[in-house]
């Protein structure tokens, strides 16, 4: 019961501050969509006590999608951000006597609200939510040798734009304060929660005290003829420690692709145009 009302407590909130505007302007026109899509690479630490006392490390790989649009709510000021990663990493052990490896989907929706601005600065915060979902799973273990990943959160989020001549530079820092995660019991088997059905406690009510989490992304664009090169550094930390297991997911990739602004169009064309309103640049 105590769980049922956590997930209904949690819907409510997410409802409640992400999907409801404030309010509407009857005389939008079409918005700005800025898109990026960018590959990245980097080296990826993970610790899951579930699986192994020690901690692994290796080369970690992502492929992330990242749109910026504007929207109708708040009198037209609020910018939506619509992310999605798919991540995976190889790793080992200090000895390299075994392999971990991870994957894990992510989706993000994140409402950000201008708090300042001047001629080539623009700052904004927020709050969001995102899903994912994903696994661990360690070569050497044979009765529990994965570690469900499963995870959705509120976010808060705070982004900042300079534009300096051709080249526009963004950091965003964004870190879950209420949310629900999976997590077994220490010593609980799969089994036991999916074919027995004993999984009480398994779903979890997520904050500061037992989940701990720092998302930090810096990118800078340079507009190349019609296109926009777009790259950055990409720094996760992700932290949980509940019903005796501590789980631990690091990564640090750089970040390289393209970047485009409306049916594509990108570049140096995009201030050329006064009728177009960028929502990034």
């Amino acid at each position: 019961m105590q769980k049922k009302w956590c997930v209904a407590f949690f819907v409510w909130l997410v409802f409640s501050t992400v999907v409801f505007p404030q309010q509407e302007s009857d005389s939008l026109c079409a918005k700005p969509v800025n898109r990026a899509v960018l590959l990245g690479m980097g080296r990826s630490a993970l610790a899951d006590s579930y699986l192994s006392p020690l901690e692994y490390d290796g080369l970690a790989l992502s492929l992330l999608y990242d749109q910026l649009n504007g929207s109708r709510f708040f009198n037209e000021k609020l910018l939506l951000q619509h992310r999605f990663q798919v991540e995976i990493a190889s790793t080992r052990n200090p000895a390299e006597t075994s392999s971990e490896y991870l994957g894990i989907i992510s989706y993000g929706l994140t409402g950000l609200y201008p708090i300042a601005r001047t001629p080539k600065l623009r700052v904004f915060g927020g709050t969001g939510w995102d899903v994912g979902i994903g696994g661990i799973y360690n070569l050497r273990n044979s009765n529990n040798p994965g570690s469900l990943k499963l995870s959705t959160n509120l976010n808060l989020s705070a982004l900042a734009i300079y534009n300096c001549k051709n080249f526009t530079f963004r950091w965003q820092m964004g870190t879950p304060f209420l949310g629900l995660y999976f997590s077994p019991d220490y010593g609980q088997s799969y089994y036991e929660i999916f074919s027995l059905g004993n999984d009480d406690g398994t779903v979890v009510l997520g904050s500061f005290h037992n989940q701990i989490g720092l998302r930090n992304y810096f990118t800078v664009d340079y507009p190349v003829g019609n296109f926009t090169i777009r790259a950055g550094y990409l720094g996760n930390y992700y932290r949980t420690e509940i019903n005796n297991l501590t789980t631990k997911i690091i990564s640090h990739q750089l970040m390289l692709g393209f970047a485009t602004e409306l049916l594509n169009f990108g570049g140096k064309k995009i201030k050329e145009h006064s009728w177009l309103k960028s929502v990034y640049y």
